[in-house]
């Protein structure tokens, strides 16, 4: 630092030079000073916003009036306030910057785990036991931390025993550390988190049931501490989701389409439609993947948001809440089940000579796209170019002729109308050996959803909702790349503390691999 003493002794060009370092060093701390206001002001704006969600989630679980619900939607929406409650305090946790010589939190003194359950030890010591001055070290004590296990049926302790090693000379204490957790501090084991996860949202079992099973298991754990354990987990596999959406938003071909979910106002104790949105990779692409996205309802808004600024090839219905994005340079494909749905529902009404002719043109095209489908993309466009685009030529002018025939408002015009209407969209997967025939592959990623859905009642909350969301996002996309979702979530949960947020994506399920 430059001090006036200093520049009375500089001759004036030195001078000058001093006093221009001098200011280019005050406003490079200035900007500093600036951005550092800016990341405070955005972080306390954040901190507020989750203080009084959190706020409102306490004053929903403790002053509800059980009266508005039965005793089955009381415990499910206990449940989910307990999880957004834990999640709320992980987020503020995380967004609350660290204060120098602040304690930790005090942590509530936990009843030990029951004796009578097996256990399996599990020690840590030091590679050598050999100080660093020279002298042998002394083993002086040891810690202990039990963490509960489960496996399906069965609850087990794991006891790590963390021996002390002293040097006497040095008068220092030797230890291997703790290992990060998901849950700092938290007893469960990553296996016992992973099957609650698993259990709650790929086999829709709500927590008052778990906390039954596992009550039969020999430890009935509160099904309000088995929520406060979804809530933590599912901030802290959130990155995970987004890394795979940014990986999605970089292919040239993706599925869309929603399925409708009850979701709970607390305030009111009434239930509105919310929707889950689901985004996969195209049939073709070279990597499995789906995205869901909770939403609170059905608007076209919601599509617009997740997608971006993303310009591929969209494979989806005839909704109207696509439409924006298709206006904005989005290529619609459309779906060829759709427009053959039409025509079966028509056949199985009145048995419609319109609709077999169609219906047997239609079979043909997916003959073919049977054959084609485990074919490179450049000879499966060569051959929809030689055997499809004549086949659907000829069925796009027999479709015009029949119009010109059925009366208007009659159920054999709408069905022609659908596909007359949308034939551009329909054929364009022609002249693209990349584009799927239909929107099939995304339905099948949606219908383990529509299955649940009858035994969740409805979502606690938006951020339940989303929540569950995230899991499920990995849960499915598991399942697509053939893994055990419990193996998955298990190795993912044990992993996910210690490694680096620029390399989150090697956990994506397309990438990961099993432990060997």
């Amino acid at each position: 630092m430059i001090t006036a003493d200093h520049l009375d002794t500089l001759e004036p060009q030195q001078m000058r030079a001093a006093l221009l370092s001098l200011m280019g060093e005050l406003a490079e701390r200035d900007g500093v000073i600036a951005r550092q206001g800016q990341e405070a002001v955005f972080k306390q704006a954040q901190i507020d916003k989750l203080t009084h969600e959190n706020a409102l989630l306490k004053r929903m679980k403790f002053a509800a009036q059980s009266e508005r619900f039965s005793a089955e939607q009381k415990s499910l929406l206990d449940e989910s306030l307990d999880e957004d409650l834990q999640a709320v305090a992980d987020e503020i946790e995380q967004a609350t910057p660290p204060v120098a010589g602040r304690q930790d939190k005090q942590v509530p003194k936990r009843a030990p785990l029951p004796a009578n359950l097996s256990r399996r030890e599990i020690r840590h010591e030091p590679e050598s036991t050999t100080c660093a001055c020279g002298c042998q070290m002394k083993r002086i004590g040891e810690d202990v931390a039990e963490k509960l296990d489960y496996a399906p049926g069965v609850f087990t302790v794991e006891r790590h025993i963390r021996g002390k090693w002293a040097c006497a000379q040095c008068e220092t204490i030797h230890q291997v550390p703790v290992d990060p957790h998901i849950i700092d501090k938290g007893i469960p084991t990553t296996g016992l988190l992973a099957q609650v996860l698993v259990a709650k949202y790929a086999d829709h079992l709500p927590l008052y049931r778990q906390e039954a099973i596992f009550g039969r298991a020999g430890l009935a754990i509160p099904r309000s501490t088995l929520a406060q354990w979804v809530g933590s987990c599912g901030v802290q596999l959130q990155p995970l989701v987004d890394a795979m959406r940014t990986e999605l938003l970089q292919r040239r071909v993706l599925h869309a389409d929603e399925t409708p979910v009850s979701m709970l106002k607390p305030g009111n104790g009434k239930a509105h439609r919310a929707y889950l949105w689901a985004y996969a990779t195209g049939a073709f692409e070279n990597i499995k993947a789906v995205v869901y996205d909770f939403c609170e309802s059905r608007s076209g808004e919601h599509a617009r948001r997740f997608l971006g600024d993303w310009r591929g090839s969209l494979t989806c219905d005839d909704f109207s809440g696509y439409k924006a994005l298709i206006a904005s340079g989005v290529t619609e494909v459309g779906c060829l089940a759709h427009a053959r749905r039409k025509f079966f529902d028509l056949h199985a009404a009145n048995q419609s000579q319109i609709a077999e002719v169609a219906l047997q043109q239609f079979a043909r095209v997916y003959e073919i796209e049977r054959e084609v489908k485990e074919i490179a993309t450049d000879q499966r466009q060569t051959i929809r170019q030689q055997q499809t685009k004549p086949l659907l030529d000829a069925l796009h002018q027999w479709m015009v002729l029949q119009r010109q025939k059925v009366p208007e408002g009659s159920a054999s015009a709408k069905a022609l109308d659908y596909s007359l209407r949308r034939w551009e969209a329909l054929t364009r997967f022609v002249d693209d050996g990349q584009l799927p025939v239909d929107n099939n592959w995304i339905e099948n990623q949606i219908r383990p959803i529509a299955i649940g859905r009858n035994n969740w009642l409805f979502a606690g909350s938006l951020r339940a909702g989303q929540r569950a969301a995230a899991v499920m996002t990995l849960i499915q996309s598991a399942r697509l790349n053939g893994h055990d979702p419990y193996a998955y979530l298990k190795d993912v949960l044990a992993r996910l503390p210690t490694q680096r947020v620029s390399l989150v994506h090697e956990l994506l399920p397309h990438r990961w691999f099993a432990p060997s």
